[in-house]
């Protein structure tokens, strides 16, 4: 089979690889349709932190934002699996530490991540191997495009939600990216008001076709009691500037990661007795974030500037955007598969 390989930085090539198989416990899925992120970006260019930890190592397959449908099921796996549209959690713990059985996966110690720690194979590839575990069902009123904004879906409600976004919140969203539009949709269908505030009139323009009415530049952003605020972006100065404009008594939750330490003055955190949420990653909010999507709450397709083939994704990682692209900023690839 087909399937994108990263062999060091700024290296990627389509090669054809040994198809999985799938063992007990485990499926083959028959990607659709892959979304490429930031991760994926920094495995490419070497920066990923992953890389220079041993968690990760060149070659390596990427990929963890996906949906397909499911070709072959392993023995002990429900044969009501087989021929289902689904798509998947990236975190798989090892589901026998303390972190695990209290339903911590996304954290064990000993996690492999699809696509990104231990060497799991990714999603940009004809075939993928995961635990039937793993698995979340996509209903019919869900499309490719939306399954495979799941995965960055789940991601942003678990943020909305320890924002404790709903009726009567006042919520300011940092970041105009996939996460951040995503989290002002979620917190908007809350009930909040969101506010979402981007580096520049030109990072807003899109957001404001999404219909965001509340968007501003961190210099124009008006003085308003914010019960929350969301730090989606990779700027190292925005989680302090984030504690310092939170309401006393507010929640400030940080999903974002800069490339250098991003510090905050843990006297004002305590002070104005804030708390503080850090996330890492959508694992309990893809359920949620499937429904959300299925009965209309959350529209996630405005997202996806372009869809390209398999051979086009090692440009696009490289910064390529593909003639008549979309305002979105988000670009997916279909991996030309099909069931057999």
């Amino acid at each position: 089979m087909r399937a994108l390989v990263l062999t060091g930085p700024r290296r990627a090539e389509v090669l054809d690889v040994d198809p999985p198989s799938a063992g007990p416990g485990q499926v083959v899925v028959a990607v659709e349709r892959v979304g490429l992120c930031g991760t994926d970006v920094e495995f490419f260019t070497g920066e990923m932190a992953y890389l220079h930890q041993g968690h990760a190592a060149y070659p390596l397959r990427p990929g963890h934002e996906w949906c397909g449908t499911v070709a072959e099921i392993g023995e002990g796996v429900d044969p009501a699996w087989l021929g289902r549209r689904v798509t998947g959690d990236t975190m798989l713990g090892c589901g026998a530490c303390p972190r695990c059985l209290r339903g911590r996966h996304h954290v064990c110690e000993e996690r492999h991540e699809v696509g990104i720690r231990r060497g799991w194979a990714g999603a940009l590839a004809e075939r993928l191997l995961v635990p039937a575990a793993s698995l979340h069902p996509l209903p019919d009123e869900v499309s490719a495009a939306a399954g495979a904004l799941v995965e960055p879906g789940g991601n942003a409600l678990r943020a909305v939600r320890a924002a404790g976004a709903g009726p009567g919140a006042r919520v300011a969203v940092w970041g105009p990216g996939t996460i951040g539009l995503l989290s002002a949709a979620f917190a908007a269908s809350a009930g909040a008001e969101v506010h979402l505030v981007g580096p520049s009139a030109y990072a807003l323009a899109f957001p404001r076709l999404l219909g965001h009415r509340n968007v501003w530049t961190a210099d124009d952003l008006p003085d308003l009691p914010f019960d929350a605020i969301i730090d989606a972006t990779n700027a190292a100065d925005v989680p302090a500037r984030a504690l310092d404009l939170v309401e006393p008594g507010g929640r400030v939750v940080y999903i974002g990661l800069a490339g250098r330490p991003s510090l905050v003055d843990t006297r004002t955190l305590a002070l104005k007795d804030v708390t503080a949420v850090g996330v890492l990653s959508g694992s309990a909010g893809l359920r949620g974030a499937v429904e959300h999507y299925a009965r209309g709450a959350v529209d996630p397709e405005p997202l996806v500037a372009a869809t390209v083939g398999l051979d086009q994704a090692g440009d696009v990682l490289a910064g390529w955007r593909p003639p008549g692209a979309g305002p979105g900023p988000k670009i997916h690839v279909m991996t030309g598969n099909g069931l057999p």
